[in-house]
Parts: C-alpha cells; structure tokens; sequence
C-alpha cells in the first residue's frame, strides 16, 4: 500500500512538472535558430564589422574590426589622426599604439590574450562549447530591462566565466557578465547586446554597451556596416617585424 502511494506521489510530481520547462539543449537549439541556423552561421568564413566607438564623453571614433576562420581578429580604431592596432593570428596576439608614442607592433599582455582569442571567435562561445572546453549550465530565469531573459552560465576552459541572458521570446542575446582574471584579481564586466537586424538572413546585434561593474564609464559600440565573407588576406593578422 506504502509503496502503491510513493508511486503515485511520483507520478503526481512529474505531470506537475511545467510542458514549456526546457533544457539547455532546447533553450541553445532556439537561439541558433534565431540568429539564422547553425549552417548559414558556419557558411560565413570572414567579416568586416564598421562602425563608431564611445571611447570617453562625447568622443565617439571609427572603428574596423576584420575576423577569419579559423581564429584571426583585427580591430583597428582611429583617432587624432592615427590609427590603434589589435590584432590576433590565433597564436599570437599584437598591438600598435601610436597615441602612446610606439612606433613599433608590441605583444599582447598574456591576460589580453584571452580576450582576443574570445573576439575572434566568429561563431560565439555558446556553439560547440563542449569542444572548445566550456561547461554551460541553466540558472533560471531572471529579468533583463523588464523582460524575461534565461541566464546561462558558461564556464570557459580557462576557469573564467560568462553569464549568458537570452531575451525568453526572442532567443537572442541581450546581456552578457564577464569576469575575468586579470593579473591575479578578478574582473567583471557587463555587457548590453542589442539593435538586432538582418544580415545575409542572419540576426546580428549593431549595438554593444560594455563597463566594468562598479564604473560608470561606459563603452559603447554602434555598428553601421558588416560584410560577410569579405575578401581579407591572413597577413592582415600576423604581427609586422620590427622596422
């Protein structure tokens, strides 16, 4: 009898259990297809993003940021004249910054590198995860801007960690917190996605608004133009030899 009422109490929980809970398999398979499917997101081999960049108040400047499979990333960034190099072959990350009197390309700092090696990522953590080394997990539900949003950790093969939220209607991403080791401290970052419109039949963000948590200088990019599989050539990422 005992054993009669522990089943039912069973059965009883699980019809409990909502028809619209969903996994993280379901939840990941929604967003790609939002964004245009995960065969038009692979077909793209590069891209050239242009646009403006909020580097202090009221100081907007052009910026161009050039990315190639398999791991490449360009971001060139103009202002007063002279044009900031950061570049990243998918070994070796560089930079040239003229603003600070260098003449000649320099190394990235260790910590810099895995952030670039982030940027370059054409495809985004969230696909092929397991085979880049992240685990992800779904926390819940919480509210981004008033909106119902599923946040999602992701934790990367280096220990450091994303918060993943996805809009609950639309699927696609609308805030991203980072932290992040830098020298021995932990950094957290916050990350607005937003002003989604069709490129090449893929959803893509053309407004990002990024701050260290705590700091109310803020970074803001607008994006104008992207051009998929523009024609860039690998030398664009390897570090210049010193003149």
């Amino acid at each position: 009898m005992v054993r009669k009422i522990l089943a039912g109490l069973a059965l009883a929980a699980l019809v409990a259990i909502p028809a619209s809970a969903q996994s993280v398999d379901d939840i990941l398979a929604k967003n790609f297809k939002a964004k245009g499917g995960l065969e038009k997101i692979k077909a793209v081999k590069s891209t050239r993003t242009s646009g403006t960049m909020t580097i202090g108040p009221g100081i907007d400047v052009p910026f161009v940021m050039e990315q190639k499979r398999p791991n490449s990333m360009r971001m060139e960034v103009t202002f007063q004249g002279m044009t900031i190099v950061q570049a990243y072959d998918g070994k070796t990350g560089w930079q040239l910054n003229p603003l600070q009197g260098r003449k000649e390309p320099e190394p990235l700092p260790e910590d810099a590198l895995k952030q670039v090696d982030l940027q370059a990522d054409m495809d985004g953590p969230l696909v092929d995860y397991k085979a880049k080394g992240s685990t992800l997990e779904l926390v819940g539900k919480e509210k981004v801007d008033g909106s119902d949003a599923y946040k999602l950790k992701l934790t990367l093969k280096s220990g450091d960690t994303l918060n993943i939220y996805l809009d609950a209607d639309s699927y696609l991403e609308v805030r991203i917190d980072g932290k992040m080791k830098v020298r021995g401290t932990d950094i957290e970052s916050e990350t607005t996605v937003g002003d989604y419109k069709e490129v090449g039949g893929m959803m893509i963000a053309h407004a990002m608004e990024s701050a260290q948590k705590g700091s109310p200088q803020k970074q803001k990019m607008t994006i104008q133009k992207i051009e998929l599989n523009a024609p860039v050539e690998d030398a664009r990422f390897k570090m210049p030899a010193a003149k």
